[in-house]
């Protein structure tokens, strides 16, 4: 029987929910070394939330000293691959055991629907766990071919102690991609989630060892980038550091790690994703994917349809289909509402960002379709509806700069090599589409666009089988599939002579 879930419900949930904000390290919660904490502000309404650990550089200390350990005695390492695949399936279904309980604990940290953070979010992230670990005792080393008097075994290790920092708009799903591959790859993980959303993250490290996995495997650091983050980037005993998020911060990780002692990085960073829709295209399933792709999750997405490319033929009528798209289908919300598709952006200041970008974009000639205004303003929260900006350049800031809200960008075009031409016109390459019926054009278009992810009359369309990241300066390294574990490994041979 389906469960009914109200608005009530879920505040009636809020009220019996308990609000953990310590550090996790070793296997158990701790508070700051400094006995510092913060106050998250939930973006819903404004409000205070949780009191978090303030971490900083001693707490990473002991977590990385917590992960060393582990790693160093073997205690996962070298477990039987069938055992941690068997704590890694428990690990999974505990998420989906705690799933109402962990979308909660998303919906306050960062604002979104509690519906959507609940099929979506928890869902993936306990897909992606039991992913990775249906892949451990699946892993094989390899014989080199050599002469009759020589045998080189090729071995796929695990790199050591890994640091993991992750943003603030998919916590559990971009946790789940990271987490997977790096645990069952054999390594320990330091985990610095994003000040604004630390809850859930506290909360899987809990239920991994709640699951089996050993202490110190998992260990969870709470705090602000700059005090905690910085510290773990450059930390003398961290093999790699695995990151999401802006490609402004992404640099300052290259040059922390190039500081310290030149550990590997992984980067997915940001992007401006350019969707093309040719005037022989379905314009009712362009429009559909113009506006999700663009909107949902209130555009806080780093693969998000932000520059929409509309031969100048049929950008008037694909313009009214994402009106009418966007009106029927993308309600705006109290993430408690039933009826919510998308809801508060993640702060203030993050709303005052977007807002500043919108009134850029009005200032430098574009024309507000519709909406891209500040709403609910009563309710305290964070909230800006959905709009589209007409009379667009490519040189302006809304089609240029990663706005991380719903708010999209109409480029016309003439041409197929204007389109292409204005597609790639951008520092960034994370994700793009093509929309037409001619198919010998869209996968000429789609191979000579420079993007980690193309689809073709579709949008945001994917799995776990399927890798994920960018090109340009959206970052290096891959997300989601087996390929991802490859990052979090290295190769060591071992030759033995005969004779």
């Amino acid at each position: 029987m389906t469960k009914t879930y109200t608005r009530d419900y879920w505040e009636d949930a809020l009220s019996a929910i308990k609000l953990e904000g310590r550090h996790f390290i070793d296997g158990e919660y701790r508070t700051a070394a400094s006995a510092q904490t913060f106050t998250h502000i939930r973006p819903m309404d404004g409000q205070p939330g949780a009191e978090l650990a303030r971490g900083g550089a001693e707490d990473i200390d002991l977590a990385v000293a917590s992960a060393r350990d582990a790693f160093e005695a073997g205690i996962w390492r070298n477990k039987e691959p069938l055992e941690k695949k068997k704590v890694m399936l428990r690990w999974a279904e505990l998420i989906r055991v705690h799933a109402e309980e962990l979308a909660m604990l998303e919906t306050l940290d960062v604002g979104k629907p509690v519906l959507a953070s609940l099929n979506v979010d928890v869902r993936l992230c306990a897909d992606g766990i039991q992913f990775y670990a249906e892949m451990i005792d699946k892993m094989y080393d390899e014989i080199a071919p050599t002469g009759p008097n020589a045998r080189a075994l090729v071995r796929k290790v695990p790199l050591g102690v890994i640091g993991v920092i992750t943003p603030w708009n998919y916590p559990m799903i971009i946790d789940a991609w990271k987490l997977g591959p790096a645990i069952a790859a054999g390594n320990s993980v330091v985990l610095k989630p994003a000040e604004q959303s630390s809850l859930s993250a506290i909360r899987l490290a809990a239920l991994a060892v709640e699951a089996g996995l050993s202490a110190g495997v998992l260990n969870v650091v709470v705090g602000y980038g700059e005090e905690a983050g910085k510290p773990l980037a450059l930390h003398m005993d961290v093999d790699m550091i695995a990151f999401t998020g802006s490609t402004e911060v992404g640099k300052l990780i290259m040059g922390y790690a190039a500081q310290s002692n030149v550990k590997r990085v992984a980067l997915e960073l940001g992007g401006k994703s350019p969707l093309v829709v040719f005037e022989d295209a379905d314009l009712d399933a362009a429009a559909s994917a113009a506006a999700w792709g663009c909107f949902y999750n209130s555009g806080e997405t780093c693969h998000a349809s932000t520059r929409l490319l509309v031969q100048r033929s049929v950008q008037d009528k694909l313009i009214e289909k994402i009106e009418a798209v966007t009106k029927s289908d993308i309600a705006l919300a109290h993430p408690f509402e039933p009826s919510a598709q998308i809801s508060a952006l993640i702060e203030e200041a993050h709303m005052h960002k977007v807002l500043g970008l919108i009134a850029a974009g009005e200032k430098e000639g574009g024309r507000r379709a519709f909406g891209a205004q500040q709403v609910l303003a009563e309710t305290g929260g964070y909230y800006i509806s959905p709009g589209v900006f007409v009379d667009m350049t490519n040189d302006m800031s809304l089609a240029r700069q990663e706005i991380f809200g719903p708010v999209l960008a109409v480029i016309p075009f003439e041409t197929e090599e204007e389109a292409l031409k204005l597609a790639n016109d951008t520092i960034y390459g994370l994700a793009g589409a093509v929309f037409t019926r001619d198919m010998d054009r869209a996968h000429r278009f789609s191979e000579a666009l420079h993007a980690g992810t193309v689809w073709i009359n579709t949008y945001d369309m994917s799995n776990f089988a399927t890798p994920f990241g960018g090109f340009k300066q959206s970052g290096f390294g891959r997300d989601r599939s087996v390929h991802a574990i490859d990052k979090y490994c290295d190769y060591k041979t071992i030759w033995q002579q005969f004779g």
